[in-house]
């Protein structure tokens, strides 16, 4: 809960901080998925973009985002938001592959729903941990 005014300055510069971090996770992932998807399922190819994203952006959100040092906790806790992100992802991409979606376009709104979802559980874990 936001009390005061230096809570929703610090809370919007978190927010934004989050939306640099994301967008470069998310090109990155995207970028991976486009490479790998003439050789690997749209699954497979997703989730290694996933991966290799989801490395980069602990690294980014503990150092830049939040201004957190890593940790066991930390680290545990942004497994477990990405989990369930993850879970979220591919059942959105799958969603929009049967809906008829091109492949090369269904992860973009896959990105317009989960990320909003993923700010609030990261942010959750790190006011908490």
């Amino acid at each position: 809960m936001i009390r005061n005014k230096e809570q929703l300055r610090t809370t919007l510069f978190q927010l934004l901080r989050f939306a640099l971090v994301g967008l470069f996770a998310t090109a990155l992932h995207y970028g991976i998925y486009l490479l790998l998807l003439n050789i690997l399922s749209e699954t497979i190819a997703y989730t290694i973009g996933y991966v290799i994203s989801f490395v980069c952006n602990f690294a980014l959100t503990c150092s830049f985002t939040f201004r957190k040092r890593a940790s066991t906790k930390r680290g545990l806790g942004f497994g477990m938001a990405h989990l369930v992100n993850y879970i979220l992802h591919v059942s959105l991409l799958n969603l929009f592959l049967l809906m008829g979606i091109s492949n090369v376009y269904a992860p973009i709104p896959v990105f317009c729903i989960a990320i909003p979802v993923n700010f609030l559980l990261v942010r959750f874990v790190f006011n908490r941990f």
